[in-house]
């Protein structure tokens, strides 16, 4: 089914709801899911309208403008309108840690996912006989120091070259440049464990079992130039106990990870995110 997606901001003021389902309805708009959402503390009206394009009565490139104009200019909107179809394309970014790549790839070959994948790039050769198991593309670009930005401005390349929407970090251990982020704003999603900031470096579950923590979690979230610090898409956790060893910490972290990761990807592909400043509205 081909639908088509609203996404509405604006100052909070009766009728909206009226006015946006009044155009659908006057267009043969077959509504299949909407949500609404108040945000008090700034007065602002947000809404997402899904409907089936099919049967519509104006013209796929013609929305945009008619919307604008009939509807969004009267409650001084900010809009975007998006469809389901073609699928978006997805590239994935990965180092050594396959846990999250797996995920991914098992939900994607079974359907899970509405999305291709064009290609895979990473900093070490580890994970290519898993991709390639795939039939999807592998890219071994190593990164150091020296050839950062040149490393950066190929995969940028690559990306483009393939037309992918968005980024996916499956445990890409690498920052990256401003450079690099401004040419996908809030289309890069990272995964990482939330032991953050308490304990950084390069072996948080053992500076966590020092602290016998209690609960493991993972964050995913939109990449930004502040490190680690973007709009927050999804978040979990669970519980651990004294008798858990460093190992069963990392095996229950990086399960929690790759399923936070993945409903990440779920709300991206199904354009249920909406980016306020630095935080989200997920809609249902």
């Amino acid at each position: 089914m081909h639908t088509a997606i609203l996404i509405i901001q604006c100052k909070d003021n009766k009728g909206i709801v009226a006015a946006v389902s009044r155009f659908l309805f006057e267009n043969n708009g077959n509504i299949l899911a909407i949500d609404q959402y108040i945000d008090e503390e700034i007065g602002d009206f947000f809404m997402r309208a899904e409907w089936e394009l099919d049967t519509f009565g104006i013209a796929k490139d013609q929305i945009h403008e008619q919307f604008g104009s009939q509807v969004a200019a009267v409650f001084d909107m900010n809009y975007t309108l998006s469809f389901n179809f073609p699928k978006p394309k997805m590239a994935l970014f990965v180092s050594k840690l396959s846990h999250c790549l797996f995920d991914i790839l098992s939900r994607y070959y079974s359907g899970q996912f509405q999305v291709d994948i064009p290609l895979v790039i990473s900093n070490h050769p580890d994970l290519e006989p898993v991709v390639k198991a795939f039939g999807i593309p592998f890219y071994h670009l190593p990164v150091t120091k020296a050839n950062k930005a040149s490393q950066e401005a190929e995969q940028i390349r690559l990306l483009q070259a393939h037309g992918v929407d968005f980024v996916v970090l499956a445990r890409y251990m690498q920052i990256l440049s401003p450079v690099f982020i401004s040419h996908f704003p809030n289309s890069i999603i990272n995964i990482h464990h939330s032991f953050l900031p308490a304990f950084v470096g390069a072996k948080p579950y053992h500076a966590a079992y020092k602290r016998g923590v209690k609960i493991i979690g993972a964050t995913a979230h939109y990449v930004t130039e502040e490190l680690d610090a973007g709009p927050i898409i999804e978040q979990d956790v669970a519980r651990v106990r004294h008798h858990n060893t460093v190992d069963e910490l990392v095996q229950i972290g990086q399960d929690v990870e790759k399923v936070v990761l993945s409903r990440a990807i779920k709300y991206h592909l199904a354009q249920k995110i909406k980016v306020v400043g630095n935080r989200t509205i997920i809609f249902s």
